[in-house]
């Protein structure tokens, strides 16, 4: 429920409560009245006593120890509101709390009535609405859905489940709704339940689950998201809101609930249309720029981006504004107004509703009645009322009128006009484009058979077409587009993700036309353009901490299988992400090299914990021991490419020679080498959410010969006494990505030792220059742009700084550039090796996507590269690249002595 009043408390100072009371009985009838009957709580109010919330008086009939609660509740949260002793959030969530607590008893009751003794369970509310999310209205109905389970809900001998379900349903809303000289106790609408005008008021619970995931319509998501057990039994409710949830927050994006969200606005303001000129009449709640745009807008948002992102769930609407804000998918700004409108707004509305106790939302038409509602805010006058709300009704408007699409010029059916059109807008070749457009509009793929397909279709085909004619080569990324829908199984939701974000047609066009792995990911799962439906999908991934909570936040019941396709998913949308922020020319290859690095980090964090806690579930843990993941080459350095494999060992700490101590024990040897299996396997093994990384385990102690996991003790012994130079290289991009702090800190003792043990120089320069030699036959430039294996490239840099460091005993940093700085500070190196690193990485990291095959670029796209990269021209760029690695060449020769031949 959240905090309510806890404590009886004096707010001071009470002048503030003289004021509200006095204003309460001159404006309000409901209040005045409400005072006259209760001197006692009005004296307590007076001097600034704001009393606790209290029990329903057990020696009275439910009934009427409701109605006087909440005529008690009524006048003390309407006097502490007017006084300033509640803000909003504490005036809805009291009114909330006394919600619950009169449904809950009420139901209570009502089983009670039926079968005395029986134990009240079987029956649950579902709050929905504002009682839902604890924002209820000062005089607001309740809307819940009333839910049982036939095989524990009490009943008679000869009731049937359904029969006596209805039969307290009835006698629940009867209790609550009757009025006498008391007054009443809540007004209940059920007509959100499920097809209300022929469905039961109280459903069996399984028939309402399967309703949920399977013919619920769009609207009824946004309202489960304020769903909430609310009263009743809890167990039953939370189980019912467990099963359907699923339904109510989807992985994919689903902008055809988004798209009728919108639609409902549009009705209601057409509804009310004389309530949306702003002014005497207005209506707070449904006018253009009032509550429930404010609403909508966030739950639109909700609806987005909620299923990838659980902390955006939050029921009420300033949380949900607050959520959406700090995770970046609104602006501050946005949110700061919205919820400065909200408070505006929904004060406002309390005050109207203090009047008469009327469930309105309306600003009166006559002036007096308009005065009387600004008087009771203490504003003075109407016309004060009036200009206080108008720039929030102003600003949130604008705000929610920014989620409509510019309207577009449908694309023509006519064969005559629609060749002309389709040129008009970049399509030098229309013939293939008319083709290909009527291809679709005809229903040739599965994906675009049904009508509602093809109305999405339409509905996107201009803006789509017109980003496709703006592309560097606009029939390509057509014709990737075509085979895109060949394999689609439904395009609905990808045309009306087009369609909401017309600016991703354009970046969806620069990826077809430039970036070929990108281009085809996603044609395998176009829903990775989810992923970039707002700016905050350009802006660089997270460190890795943030990245291993969002890897690892699954949802309630998840297992093993479920971690794996998770971890796949999140780190396939995030690659993807770093590779359109590279296409897009939003980030620098530098940084996104290190975004690459983090997500690979970050997966193995939480993969290889869930492995670990999966196998140790059967064969238990070895006592004292560990597992220890090093990261060697590219990912050890913190730079990877989109293309990068990586680079591991597997180590355990401890006892070779102990067991483990699960069910199925096993010696340790044994334990790790199957334990380091089944992590690899969860790093690489292609599950239903895609394929991840491929893993090479081939620079551990003794190579693909040697078994994949050692002690921390054989690999110290290894590296210290057994160990070639090619393996003191590549020691030195090594750093632990998974173990104890305590073990990490070990194996860089250990790491640490070996490198700074004294060497023979002219031994280890022959050592590298041999593996240089061999490796250059073995593995040649792929082309004439391959910033890695050409001579000069980065193998010859990153063999020349390995050489540097072990035969100088200097510079050792994973990360290659503060390692180059270290020995350029100490002469050891050209000062110039720096940027000759960072313009090499940048070349390499940008041409594994947009030109993986070396070979030189259309100009589209070499006009892209020359962008990303800074320069003015092409000429220019690859001048650059061919000095650079002229010096690199000659850094490589002068450290290796002259002897590198190759």
């Amino acid at each position: 429920m959240g905090a309510r009043v806890g404590l009886e408390r004096r707010c001071e100072p009470p002048p503030y409560f003289a004021d509200a009371i006095a204003r309460a009985s001159a404006h309000a009838p409901f209040l005045r009245v409400a005072i006259e009957q209760q001197p006692d709580l009005v004296a307590d109010l007076a001097q600034g006593i704001v009393p606790d919330p209290a029990p329903f008086d057990p020696d009275l009939p439910i009934g009427i120890a409701m109605r006087r609660a909440r005529r008690r509740e009524a006048l003390i949260v309407a006097i502490a509101d007017l006084a300033g002793a509640l803000d909003l959030d504490g005036v809805t969530r009291r009114l909330t709390a006394f919600a619950d607590r009169a449904l809950d008893a009420a139901i209570r009751a009502a089983i009670l009535e039926r079968v005395p003794d029986a134990e009240p369970v079987g029956l649950a509310a579902i709050a929905l609405g504002k009682q839902g999310s604890c924002e209820l209205n000062y005089s607001s109905d309740i809307d819940p859905i009333l839910l049982f389970d036939p095989t524990t809900l009490p009943r008679r001998a000869r009731d049937e489940p359904e029969e006596a379900a209805v039969r307290i349903g009835r006698r629940v809303v009867e209790l609550l709704q009757a009025r006498d000289g008391e007054g009443y106790v809540l007004r209940v609408d059920l007509r959100l339940r499920p097809s209300p005008e022929v469905t039961p008021i109280v459903l069996p619970v399984n028939a309402a689950i399967s309703y949920y995931e399977s013919a619920a319509l769009p609207w009824e998501r946004a309202a489960f998201i304020r769903a909430r057990a609310a009263a009743g039994d809890l167990a039953l409710g939370r189980h019912f809101l467990d099963a359907i949830r699923p339904f109510v927050w989807r992985r994919a994006v689903d902008f055809g609930a988004v798209g009728e969200i919108r639609e409902i606005t549009r009705r209601i303001r057409d509804h009310h249309s004389q309530g949306q000129a702003f002014g005497p009449g207005y209506d707070l709640k449904r006018g253009r720029g009032g509550i429930r745009e404010i609403e909508f807008f966030a739950q639109i948002h909700q609806l987005i981006h909620g299923g990838r992102d659980p902390a955006l769930r939050a029921p009420a609407t300033m949380d949900a504004l607050d959520g959406l804000a700090a995770a970046g998918r609104i602006s501050r700004d946005e949110a700061a107004a919205l919820k400065a409108a909200y408070v505006a707004f929904r004060t406002t509305e309390h005050r109207l509703q203090m009047v008469d106790d009327r469930q309105t939302h309306a600003l009166p038409r006559a002036q007096d009645a308009l005065d009387n509602v600004g008087l009771l805010a203490g504003l003075g006058s109407g016309a004060s009322l009036i200009a206080m709300l108008n720039p929030h009704v102003v600003a949130v408007g604008g705000i929610y009128d920014s989620l409509d699409p510019p309207d577009t010029v449908a694309l023509s059916s006519d064969d005559d006009t629609l060749p002309a059109q389709l040129e008009a807008i970049g399509f030098a070749d229309a013939a293939t484009a008319v083709q290909l457009v009527e291809r679709w509009r005809g229903g040739s793929y599965p994906a675009l058979r049904s009508p509602a397909a093809r109305q999405a279709l339409e509905a996107v085909l201009p803006s789509l077409m017109a980003a496709l004619g703006q592309a560097p080569d606009p029939r390509a990324a057509l014709i990737q587009v075509d085979a895109m829908l060949s394999r689609l199984p439904s395009a609905i939701n990808f045309f009306r993700l087009l369609e909401a974000r017309p600016q991703l047609a354009q970046l969806m066009a620069t990826i077809l036309s430039h970036a070929p792995p990108l281009a085809e990911a996603l044609g395998r799962r176009p829903a990775l353009l989810d992923g970039l439906i707002d700016a905050t999908a350009l802006a660089p991934v997270g460190d890795v901490s943030t990245l291993i909570a969002e890897m690892a936040r699954g949802e309630a019941g998840d297992d093993y299988q479920a971690t794996l396709d998770r971890v796949r998913r999140i780190v396939g949308e995030k690659r993807f992400g770093l590779g359109a922020q590279l296409v897009a020319g939003a980030s620098d290859p530098l940084d996104v090299s290190h975004g690459y690095a983090r997500v690979a980090v970050a997966a193995i964090e939480v993969l290889a914990a869930a492995t670990v806690a999966d196998f140790a579930a059967t064969h238990g843990r070895v006592p004292d021991s560990e597992l220890l993941i090093l990261a060697l080459g590219r990912l050890g350095g913190g730079a990877l490419t989109h293309a990068s494999d990586l680079d591991l060992i597997y180590l355990f700490t401890g006892d070779f020679s102990a067991e483990s101590d699960g069910a199925k024990p096993l010696g340790a040897v044994h334990y790790y080498n199957r334990l380091a299996q089944r992590v690899s396997a969860a790093l690489s093994v292609p599950t239903a959410a895609g394929p991840l990384y491929e893993i090479d385990t081939r620079l551990r102690p003794s190579g693909a010969q040697g078994p994949l996991v050692v002690s921390l003790d054989g690999f110290a012994r290894y590296q210290r006494e057994d160990a070639w130079t090619w393996e003191h290289m590549a020691l030195t991009r090594a750093r632990a990505i998974f173990g104890s702090d305590a073990a990490r800190s070990a194996v860089a003792a250990v790491i640490d030792e070996v490198l700074q043990t004294p060497r023979d120089h002219a031994k280890t320069v022959a050592d590298a220059v041999e593996m240089r030699s061999e490796m250059a036959r073995h593995k040649p430039p792929a082309g004439p742009l391959d910033a890695k294996l050409l001579p000069g490239g980065l193998v010859d840099l990153e063999f020349a700084v390995h050489v540097a460091q072990l035969t100088h005993n200097a510079g050792f940093d994973a990360d290659l550039d503060p390692a180059i700085a270290t020995l350029a500070d100490r002469d050891i190196l050209p000062a110039t090796m720096g940027e000759a690193y960072r313009l090499l990485t940048r070349i390499l990291v940008l041409l594994r996507l947009v030109a993986p095959d070396s070979q030189p670029p259309s100009d589209a796209t070499r006009a892209l590269i020359v962008r990303v990269l800074g320069t003015s021209d092409w000429d220019t760029l690859v001048a650059r690249f061919d000095a650079t690695r002229q010096e690199v060449a000659a850094v490589w020769a002068d450290v290796s002595g002259g002897t590198n031949e190759r």
